[in-house]
């Protein structure tokens, strides 16, 4: 993705979220007329943005009229708000608190949103996103996230397998999340850096992601349920490792 990119995000959260804690990324703000939310506009003053104003039936980036915005439509530097993989692990020392969700083709952008949500609910170091067959970050993706997407780290990597390597090779144990996995995610104790993979939701797990991975996990349920979503999935699995990495839910 290019680092001059646009991607239009709306609503008033998702905004907000932005202007608090990525400001240097909002490139455009489109306000309709009317507007009015103290927040947003006390964080206003605090940068350089000029407001633009915003035409309900005319809306920015190609946004559709059931975009969602209430009001308010930000431009933001989407190739600025990702994280280069390489860059990005020059600053982790990798310790049991340590862990991070890897997307393999996951491609509806709810799913993608979701997932970073619980991600930093649940304390993980970020978020892995490589560039193919997979849901680019988009304005629907910031705001089913609730604007974690400015809170938790966005790294893009080139290849999946590519990544699961090398973070094997810096002591990380892959668990790739598949319905047929043998071992139950209540089950498994999570003792050394962890890296989950959550796959296509149609096709889960590519076969040769499986076999880089070195364990596949699965949720014990109810037979009266054959599965949950992709999204449900991951945020059981994580919640699942974060019960026993307390200390990953702390700013201390």
């Amino acid at each position: 993705m290019s680092q001059t990119e646009l991607v239009y995000i709306f609503g008033k959260h998702a905004v907000l979220e932005a202007l608090i804690h990525r400001p240097e990324l909002v490139r455009e703000l489109h306000i309709e007329h009317g507007f009015n939310d103290e927040k947003i506009f006390a964080r206003l003053t605090k940068t350089k943005i000029v407001p633009k104003p915003l035409n309900p039936k005319r809306l920015p980036g190609g946004l559709r009229g059931e975009a969602v915005h209430q009001g308010i439509i930000a431009a933001i530097s989407v190739g600025d708000l990702m994280v280069d993989y390489k860059e990005f692990m020059k600053g982790i020392v990798p310790n049991p608190n340590t862990c991070f969700l890897i997307l393999g083709e996951v491609q509806d952008p709810h799913n993608v949103g979701a997932v970073i949500r619980s991600a930093a609910a649940f304390g993980l170091a970020g978020v892995m996103i490589p560039p193919h067959n997979q849901s680019p970050v988009t304005g629907t993706v910031v705001k089913v996230s609730a604007g974690m997407a400015f809170r938790i780290p966005l790294i893009e990597i080139r290849n999946v397998n590519a990544t699961v390597r090398d973070l094997k090779e810096r002591g990380f144990w892959i668990y790739g999340l598949a319905g047929e996995g043998a071992v139950p995610v209540t089950g498994e104790e999570f003792t050394k850096p962890t890296a989950f993979i959550l796959g296509n939701e149609g096709s889960g797990l590519r076969e040769k992601t499986r076999e880089v991975c070195d364990t596949l996990v699965s949720i014990p349920m109810h037979p009266r349920c054959e599965s949950l979503n992709a999204a449900a999935s991951a945020a059981v699995v994580m919640y699942a490792w974060s019960a026993q990495h307390p200390d990953s839910l702390s700013t201390k």
